[in-house]
């Protein structure tokens, strides 16, 4: 006869099995998926500033982009918070923002003149946070990619960067491109392109806009180079021609001493070979008048590119002091 009584205990031992089941697969999706769980309740612990949530929607990071940014917590820094959050590796080397401790900072940097360091900064570390999570498999597949991407792109400016990092991130150089190609190179290559889609709805928007502000910087430099060969060009002429002018002056001078004593002691045989000589001295006075106003403005002309060539030197200063953590801000003069 079948006992009905022993039902409710099979039913139960097979829930109990099941719930047993169910917190073992739990326990080993948490294990396996610690990270994620862990920046999930980041995420959600986190009220971002309308100033955070303005760089997340310049930097056009996607979903997923954003969730790896927020799970950072990451904080616009002033110089005093800044300086201790993110220590700098050499003296003259300023940094812009780090990722530290699981969080980014960025340096709050306020010259206009450099709209768009803090979103492609905040992109930049932001991909610091995605490598850190990033599988082994996953990063080897990514370094063959990274540095074909850098060989194509390679530059001295990127080499001495690169060189920087290796000397103070040992290790960490395919690391740092997985940071800076994405944001500062335009074409990283097909499968580059297509991975950098998880984390940018429009990563040449981001290349842009450091296009942007580093052109501010290239093309200061690049003035005041080319002012400065100017300067060496002219200032070589100037005083060739200041010699010459010297000893034109000298000899003239000379010359009219000479003419003046032959005239007095009845040294010209007529009165023509008098006016004669007396025109060339006269011809040679006002060519040589002619050449101290070419001259004198020729000076003017140094001077001004001189004093534009400062100009340029104190904007250079003030655009490297506003990124400069440690200098402190300082307002750009204008040309």
């Amino acid at each position: 006869m079948y006992n009905t009584s022993h039902r409710p205990k099979l039913v139960g031992g097979i829930i109990a099995i099941v719930v047993s089941l169910l917190l073992v697969f739990a326990g080993g999706w948490l294990f396996f998926n610690r990270q994620f769980v862990r920046d999930q309740l980041s995420v959600w612990s986190y009220e971002p500033s309308a100033q955070i949530v303005e760089i997340n929607d310049r930097a056009r990071f996607t979903d997923e982009g954003t969730f790896h940014f927020y799970a950072t917590h990451p904080e616009i820094a002033s110089a005093e918070v800044f300086n201790q959050d993110c220590p700098r590796q050499e003296p003259n080397s300023p940094i812009l923002g780090c990722y530290a401790s699981g969080r980014i900072y960025i340096y709050d940097v306020t010259n206009e003149q450099l709209n768009g360091i803090e979103e492609v900064t905040a992109a930049h570390e932001m991909l610091h946070a995605v490598w850190e999570r990033t599988s082994e498999e996953e990063k080897a597949r990514l370094t063959v990619l990274l540095e074909a991407a850098y060989d194509r792109n390679k530059s001295a400016e990127l080499e001495e960067r690169m060189a920087y990092y290796d000397r103070n991130q040992p290790g960490e150089v395919v690391n740092e491109l997985h940071s800076i190609l994405p944001t500062e190179v335009a074409d990283i290559g097909d499968e580059l392109e297509a991975y950098y889609q998880k984390y940018f709805t429009d990563r040449q928007a981001v290349v842009a806009m450091h296009q942007g502000y580093s052109g501010v910087f290239k093309d200061l430099v690049s003035r005041a180079d080319a002012l400065y060969a100017e300067l060496q060009t002219t200032g070589a002429q100037i005083e060739q021609a200041s010699t010459a002018y010297d000893q034109s002056v000298a000899q003239l001078t000379a010359d009219i001493e000479s003419f003046n004593a032959r005239a007095a002691s009845g040294g010209f045989s007529s009165m023509a070979q008098f006016n004669a000589e007396r025109a060339e001295l006269v011809a040679r006075s006002t060519q040589l008048e002619n050449d101290r106003s070419a001259l004198e403005q020729q000076v003017a002309a140094y001077n001004q590119k001189y004093d534009e060539y400062q100009q340029i030197g104190s904007q250079i200063e003030a655009l490297n002091r506003s990124i400069d953590s440690i200098a402190g801000p300082q307002e750009a003069p204008s040309l």
